[in-house]
């Protein structure tokens, strides 16, 4: 389980201003599929940050397990049980997709079981197993390839910061499917960023941010009514 207490996050402006960007979220994950939405500028990817150990926060505690990790990096927390999805994947030339799943599961994989984490996320195993990690591939190919390395390392806690970003409707419909089966099939939690509809209609809960706070948290049952309503008036919320 993980757990938020009192987190804080403020940055100094070059005029020597204080900025609050997270103002005080206690906040406890014990579901299996949990997304994070509201606004832009509500604190969203600060807070992926902060669970993932990109940044610290200003105040307050964040626990796994018990554990107390605030100080911990990313490296730290990767090792605990964390796995972080970028907006942007990186690409990488020069090493193939077979090389970022054996290094994601920590030893060389068999042909066989790269081709079946691929295979999971809807990619030709044959036709990527051996590709560069380079500009040749789309970016809902490089999502995929993220998302089958984090099946790769079979960790408790999957963090994605939006990601829809960046890619073609029909990436994204590919993507949703994924997380359908990940959401069936996946023994750890999964925390997604996003304000797409069709994510949040697969949550098990909503987190709703507003202001760097928690504004609501409930099931789609409860939340998406009033996401829906408050985004006629200003759209954040994504068919």
């Amino acid at each position: 389980m993980l757990e938020l207490q009192n987190i804080k996050y403020s940055v100094t402006d070059p005029d020597g201003s204080v900025k609050e960007i997270i103002k005080g979220i206690d906040l406890q994950i014990d579901d299996r599929f949990v997304v994070i939405t509201g606004p832009n500028g509500s604190g969203k990817s600060t807070l992926a940050k902060i669970i993932s150990g990109i940044i610290t926060p200003t105040e307050g505690k964040i626990l796994l397990d018990g554990v107390d990790i605030t100080d911990m990096n990313i490296t730290e927390r990767a090792k605990r049980g964390i796995s972080f999805a970028f907006q942007a994947p990186v690409r990488f030339k020069g090493i193939t997709v077979r090389d970022l799943l054996n290094m994601a599961r920590g030893k060389r994989l068999t042909f066989s079981k790269a081709c079946d984490y691929l295979s999971e996320v809807g990619l030709c195993a044959r036709d990527y197993v051996n590709r560069e990690v380079d500009a040749s591939l789309s970016g809902g190919e490089l999502k995929r390839i993220e998302i089958a390395m984090i099946l790769a390392r079979g960790t408790k806690l999957s963090l994605f910061d939006e990601p829809e970003a960046g890619i073609d409707l029909w990436s994204f419909k590919s993507l949703i499917r994924v997380f359908e089966q990940m959401h069936e099939n996946i023994g750890g939690n999964i925390i997604i960023i996003s304000h797409q509809e069709r994510i949040l209609n697969i949550a098990d809960k909503i987190i709703l941010l507003e202001g760097g706070l928690i504004k609501s948290i409930g099931t789609k049952e409860e939340i998406m009514p009033m996401i829906l309503t408050e985004s006629t008036t200003c759209p954040q919320i994504k068919e």
